[in-house]
């Protein structure tokens, strides 16, 4: 099992990351991402739609299982992170989530501990 913490850092860092949850539903909409993640208390207008169209666009959509606040933190973001676009995952093992989890279009990641 990966460590979630370290692969979101390391995309970051690395790879090409887009923050925000109206980006977010935006890159739903086309597909041009690898992956969403999304915290636990994103507002549910921006979770519907993101469910929605990550379903369509069969990109996966993971639910981070820690506040915005958390991911912010994990990014190294002064802000409020609600959602995240991975464009380019960079050195991070971040995708692996995703090839575990291949049945379900969404999962939670993350939880309190």
């Amino acid at each position: 099992m990966i460590d979630v913490d370290k692969a979101i850092a390391a995309a970051v860092k690395t790879g090409k990351v887009a923050f925000g949850a109206n980006l977010a539903v935006q890159n739903a909409k086309t597909g041009k991402v690898r992956m969403i993640i999304m915290a636990s208390n994103c507002p549910s207008d921006i979770r519907e739609d993101l469910e929605y169209y990550c379903k369509l666009s069969n990109v996966p959509l993971v639910t981070y299982g820690r506040s915005s606040l958390d991911l912010a933190a994990v990014c190294g973001k002064p802000f409020v992170v609600s959602a995240l676009s991975i464009r380019e995952p960079g050195d991070s093992e971040i995708l692996k989530l995703t090839e575990t989890g291949e049945a379900e279009s969404e999962e939670s990641i993350g939880g309190t501990e």
